[in-house]
């Protein structure tokens, strides 16, 4: 049950200009914590996807994200809700990476309907439940009942990264467990 980052792909949905403003809960302490998953993944040599959906309406992705992505980074545009729907995205969830730890908005729409479809395709998806958010508190949090009651994991960003670490003898454990403790206080709701 335990993720392992040989096994693990970061898929990040629609971070996108316009639309992680009007985010539950409040962008900053989010943002800081998608930022740490991506320095995490770069560091670790974890895969990392990102997505946007309609950017001609929902913008590029946010600058600071666009900032720290590696070359690496699979970036693609897509118009379905569900990122398996989109055939530039196939090859990413066909390899034997079966983990996706997935990040990003909106928890009721894009990356619950993820997550659902990487399930029936026998990967394991796991949302992260403190990097992602709906414009609604409500949303969010329903979104993450019924994904969880419906078989997928849900986790956090620090148990991901110390999952991904391992042990303190991981040669990067002191560099990510300062980061960790530098992140923002979440407040109240995940």
């Amino acid at each position: 049950m335990l993720i392992e980052a040989r096994r693990s792909r970061l898929l990040l949905v629609d971070l996108q200009a316009r639309l992680f403003p009007a985010m539950t809960p409040s962008p900053p302490g989010l943002l800081s914590r998608i930022l740490l998953l991506v320095r995490a993944a770069t560091l670790l040599d974890i895969p990392i996807v990102v997505t946007r959906q309609y950017p001609q309406g929902l913008g590029p992705l946010l600058p600071e994200l666009a900032a720290v992505l590696p070359d690496s980074v699979r970036q693609a545009d897509k118009m379905a809700f569900s990122c398996c729907a989109d055939d530039d995205l196939s090859p990413f969830f066909e390899d034997a990476r079966d983990q996706v730890l997935i990040a990003g908005v909106e928890t009721h729409v894009c990356v619950l309907q993820t997550a659902f479809d990487l399930l029936a395709r026998g990967k394991s998806p796991y949302v992260l439940a403190d990097a992602c958010a709906s414009r609604s508190v409500a949303h969010h949090a329903q979104a993450l009942e019924r994904l969880g009651h419906d078989g997928v994991r849900l986790a956090t960003v620090e148990s991901v990264v110390f999952e991904w670490l391992r042990g303190a003898e991981h040669p990067r454990f002191r560099e990510l467990a300062r980061a960790i403790r530098d992140l923002p206080e979440q407040g109240g709701a995940a």
